[in-house]
């Protein structure tokens, strides 16, 4: 007589929960230490302005922080890239992460500790901006390489709606915390945050990489990432594009958003209504592009940044609260489209090992003249006046928007069914950017 089979271990066959084709381990691993950096950065963000008016800092102060964090990234941007191409880049999301982590509990330690200098803040967070600029490239080019499949572009739609869901929780936290606990406390939860989130990337596996071939110097390394750019039209037009919409957008948002909201609208609150809206927009977007493909990549895409025009010409009139709400929710939506689309066009047409060299480019058009446009705002305004510089904030976007669609590679670029690798093979799209991992491509 047998023994009765022993029954099954784990639920029935067809109550198993599978995971998408797309959502591999070192996918897994990005989206989840993307979520903590986001949720922790966000807050951390609002937590330096107010470490620097709590010691008797002004608006010229805390625009000196802000501008010792920008600096060295864009100093050190296109270094990282040819970095992250030629070491693993695990290690080099690593290695930024203790960089971030380690700047950011100094600078808790500060604040917690009792008066904190200007030199010192200032030197803290251009520290956390040199990290910025290694990690940036590195986590683009590892977040390229490890989805592949049809559905790529379902991939980068929920990275995406994963990290502006933790950025609108973030900022929400970090201002509750402020408010509850003080700025240092918050700045030691993002500190803690970049060490989870590096403990998550150590354990990236690059084994489906293959080794980088012995070339020459980092300056060679830089060329061969430039020539990569120059050498598809579609990828320069684009990039160069960014370069102008992420200037007028900041100066719209970072200066001339808040002075009409109070000159106009009431107040700070309308103000981050509408940023608030902006963020539900570009989770409503990343939902939007999982599941849809549109066939002509940068057709859909370039077209979608004529709405980033549209905040500026609100501003200008100014609408109603209502109506500004409804307006950065939909250049939220909008500006999902062309990240996603933007991301898939990377992956499909980027040789794996120049990733991080091209993302480094896309990053440093997108950041070069973000400083230069909001310290310019001010002037702009007194010559000509606050109405007249946001229209010409919008004539702006439209302008070289409409410019980029006389690019035929934009035009006809199309989305490639299949497993597409991206090889050698140049075939005729954020970038744009702005970040904790963020400018417009990346301005959600």
């Amino acid at each position: 007589m047998t023994s009765p089979a022993a029954p099954p271990s784990g639920p029935p066959r067809s109550q198993r929960v599978h995971r998408p084709e797309w959502a591999g381990r070192n996918y897994l691993l990005l989206t989840a230490a993307a979520v903590f950096t986001n949720l922790g950065s966000h807050g951390a963000l609002i937590a330096a302005a107010f470490a620097v008016i709590e010691t008797g800092g002004d608006a010229g102060d805390v625009g000196l922080v802000a501008a010792a964090r920008t600096l060295p990234l864009v100093l050190f941007l296109l270094i990282g890239g040819a970095v992250a191409d030629r070491l693993p880049r695990h290690r080099v999301m690593v290695a930024a992460n203790t960089l971030n982590c380690v700047s950011q509990a100094a600078f808790a330690v500060l604040v917690l500790s009792g008066d904190p200098q200007l030199w010192q803040m200032m030197l803290l967070t251009a520290l956390g901006g040199t990290g910025q600029a290694f990690f940036n490239p590195a986590a683009e080019g590892m977040l390229l390489s490890s989805v592949s499949g049809e559905q790529v572009s379902r991939a980068f739609a929920l990275f995406r709606m994963a990290m502006h869901g933790a950025a609108i929780g973030g900022a929400a936290l970090g201002g509750a915390m402020i408010a509850a606990m003080g700025p240092g406390w918050v700045l030691a939860v993002d500190a803690a945050a970049f060490a989870l989130a590096g403990t998550l990337r150590a354990f990236l596996d690059v084994g489906h990489i293959a080794p980088r071939k012995p070339g020459g110097g980092l300056l060679s390394d830089m060329r061969e990432g430039w020539q990569e750019v120059a050498g598809r039209p579609w990828l320069w037009a684009i990039i160069v594009q960014f370069t102008v919409v992420v200037a007028v957008v900041g100066a719209t948002e970072g200066v001339y958003g808040p002075l009409v909201a109070r000159d106009e609208l009431g107040g700070a609150r309308p103000w981050g209504l509408a940023l608030a809206a902006f963020g539900v927009g570009t989770v409503l977007g990343a939902l939007l592009m999982m599941r849809w493909k549109p066939r002509r990549l940068l057709l859909a895409g370039t077209i979608c940044v004529f709405p980033l025009a549209a905040p500026s010409a609100a501003l200008a009139a100014p609408l109603s609260v209502t109506g500004l709400a409804v307006v950065m929710l939909l250049s939220g939506v909008a500006i999902e489209v062309f990240g996603v689309t933007w991301m898939t066009a990377l992956h499909q047409e980027i040789p794996e090992d120049k990733l991080s060299r091209v993302s480094a480019y896309d990053w440093f058009g997108s950041t070069a003249m973000l400083p230069v446009a909001t310290a310019l705002a001010g002037p702009a305004e007194s010559a000509f006046g606050r109405g007249t510089a946001l229209w010409g904030c919008a004539a702006l976007v439209v302008l070289v928007t409409a410019l980029v669609l006389l690019v035929p590679d934009v035009r006809n670029l199309r989305h490639r069914t299949g497993n597409v690798v991206a090889g050698p093979a140049k075939e005729p799209e954020p970038a744009g950017s702005a970040d904790a991992e963020g400018a417009v491509g990346r301005l959600g």
